[in-house]
């Protein structure tokens, strides 16, 4: 008989909540990096990427397990005593896991520092409870994406379809800086090409294997201002640029010093590569500007961009395409988007014999290219509707022949500079400038209207007095906005009684004087430069510089007019609609006015007859030249208004 072995039954071990919370790391681990099989889990590149410690992963995974897993929280909460406490808080990272140390919570250490925790250490530092930000949780989980609190000041930039081969240079550099350290260097994209500095930053950053977010530095300035921790969004856009794989643009393009100070701020700490926009100075501390230089492309590049942009439709525009090269200063972009919106008009208007475009593809490739430089040139500048044609005004065969070879020249710009090869020699005196000379009322603002008109431009009288500051710099950085806007839109500038700012230069016997014949050289330069039309009036042509003499290339008086003269501008003066009796032009025209003040006399006295419900009679006229005389402070003869009444 054999003795039986009695066995005592296994006992299972009760899990504690530590061992309960381990267990659940490990399985965070596992589950997060099978979401990634091919590569490192996003829990290790972050790790990497922020230089965490071992015991700072293990906290960072142990607020995603809270979230992840619904049964952390009870567990956290046996686990630290208090049914309350159902957050981890770093006392209980302290117990839980190996190589502890305190400097895990310190703020300038990567888990606060850059926000990939949220403490609220409003009682208790140890026991507040840890809550890992809702941007980390979505990267570790595979999906990232931007901070909803900086989302709204980002704007994507992708890669342009098409680079022009004067810009792929600067691409080259940028996607070289991209691999080189972003510790060290800020890329500054200077020059005149707003919309092209863009592309050719995402081309660059493309090519260095990271995506481009941009950022209007005055925007961001004003939400950092608006926050109760000013500190709060430079840290998570440097935490999310480094979670999302994108560099960084900074737009400054019209900062003001306080931006650029910001920009500066921003672009020091900025953990990724860092590209400014603007040609302000950056006052950087921690790392070394590399500038590069993007300009607008010359009007041979624009051409073959025009071409490129319209496609088939290209040959057949050929002959508006150079007039458009040679007058407007277009961005790549402007470029590339207006092709596109030709071709889709023509394409989708042009084929149907009932449905033809209302613009000829001339007239639309001219109304795209036309910026608002109205709201460019702000107060500095007064936008004039051209509506005078050239039968309304009146002038000696000579000047009217120097008016029709402008209208030419200008219209024939793109073929002479650049396809005769004019610009290839000298890119100074290209611009077409002209010098309106004579006694005030003669015509000179209206000529400019007629050639505005014929040439289809947009016309600008420059307000000197808004120009022209006594503040040093001031001069310079107005002239800057006039010629720049100006440099968009093709516009005619003229600069009425120009003798005002460009008179002669004086003998320099102070600081002021210097300054002065520094505001004057500058204009010079930004004279020989403009690609544009710019008209000059002055009544003492004596007075101008010999300087500006050599650089303008048409001089055009505007005589006071004879009796002749004067007969023709009276006969041109009444619209066809205006009920007139008696009118004698040979009376009228031994009035010795210029035709300025002739019109003001006739629209006086059209107001005076209307109001007496009479038509225009030589009566009302003589009522409204002694009116007109007595303003100028010159009485009238009986040889001018004799015989009127």
């Amino acid at each position: 008989m054999s003795a039986s072995v009695y066995e005592e039954p296994a006992v299972t071990a009760i899990a504690t909540p530590q061992e309960e919370l381990l267990g659940a790391l490990g399985r965070i681990r596992s589950s997060l990096g099978e979401a990634s099989p091919s590569e490192d889990p996003p829990f290790v590149k972050l790790a990497s990427v922020f230089r965490l410690s071992p015991f700072e992963l293990d906290i960072l995974l142990l607020c995603a397990a809270a979230e992840l897993d619904p049964a952390i929280p009870a567990i956290c909460a046996e686990a630290q005593g208090d049914p309350n406490c159902r957050a981890p808080s770093f006392q209980l990272a302290l117990n839980l896991f190996p190589g502890a140390h305190w400097n895990a919570l310190l703020p300038q250490a990567p888990l606060r520092h850059w926000k990939l925790i949220d403490l609220d250490a409003s009682e208790s530092l140890t026991g507040a409870p840890l809550r890992i930000e809702e941007a980390v949780l979505h990267y570790l989980t595979g999906s990232p994406c931007l901070d909803e609190r900086i989302e709204e000041l980002l704007e994507t930039v992708d890669p342009p379809a098409v680079l022009p081969s004067s810009y792929l240079d600067a691409a080259e550099k940028l996607a070289a800086l991209c691999g080189f350290s972003h510790a060290t260097h800020v890329a500054q994209l200077k020059g005149t090409a707003t919309g092209a500095k863009r592309a050719v930053a995402a081309a660059g950053c493309a090519a260095g294997g990271l995506r481009l977010k941009r950022v209007a530095i005055s925007e961001f300035r004003a939400a950092v201002e608006r926050q109760p921790r000013v500190e709060t969004l430079p840290r998570l856009l440097g935490r999310d640029s480094a979670l999302g794989g994108f560099a960084l643009l900074i737009d400054a393009g019209e900062a003001t010093p306080s931006d650029l100070e910001a920009a500066a701020q921003l672009a020091d700490r900025f953990p990724s590569f860092v590209i400014v926009s603007g040609d302000g100075r950056v006052p950087l501390r921690a790392r070394l500007i590399v500038a590069i230089q993007i300009e607008r492309p010359s009007p041979a590049d624009q051409r073959a961009l025009w071409k490129r942009a319209l496609g088939d439709h290209g040959a057949a525009l050929e002959t508006e395409i150079d007039r458009v090269s040679a007058r407007y200063s277009l961005d790549s972009e402007q470029i590339l988007k207006a092709g596109r919106q030709i071709r889709d008009h023509l394409e989708h208007h042009g084929g149907e014999e009932n449905h033809a475009p209302r613009l000829s593809p001339g007239e639309l490739l001219g109304q795209v290219c036309r910026p608002d430089s109205v709201s460019a040139l702000g107060s500095l500048a007064q936008h004039i509707e051209t509506r005078a044609g050239w039968g309304a005004i009146v002038l000696p065969e000579p000047a009217l022949e120097s008016l029709y070879a402008i209208v030419a020249q200008v219209r024939q710009q793109g073929k002479v500079l650049e396809r005769w090869g004019f610009a290839a020699q000298t890119s100074r005196g290209l611009g077409i400038s002209a010098l309106f000379h004579g006694p005030s009322g003669t015509g000179k603002t209206l000529a400019a209207e007629i050639l505005a008109r014929e040439l289809q431009l947009d016309l600008f009288r420059i307000d000197l007095s808004q120009v022209v500051s006594k503040y040093i710099g001031e001069t310079e950085k107005n002239l800057r906005t006039v010629f720049d806007a100006a440099s968009d839109s093709g516009a005619v500038l003229l600069f009425d009684e120009a003798d005002a700012l460009f008179g002669r230069r004086s003998e320099v016997r102070d600081s002021h004087d210097r300054y002065a014949n520094i505001e004057v050289s500058y204009l010079l330069q930004r004279m020989e430069a403009y690609r544009g039309l710019a008209i000059l009036t002055t009544n003492l042509r004596a007075g101008m510089d010999t300087a500006f003499l050599r650089r303008i290339r048409f001089f055009i008086p505007f005589p006071f007019p004879d009796q002749p003269a004067r007969r023709r501008i009276w006969e041109r003066m009444f619209p066809p609609e205006m009920p007139a009796e008696g009118l004698d032009f040979d009376k009228l025209a031994r009035l010795n006015m210029p035709g300025g003040n002739i019109r003001n006399v006739a629209l006086n006295a059209a107001y005076i007859a209307a109001d007496r419900n009479e038509p225009v009679r030589m009566r009302h006229l003589a009522i409204a030249a002694r009116r007109e005389s007595a303003k100028l402070d010159r009485p009238l003869s009986e040889a001018e208004i004799g015989g009127w009444t």
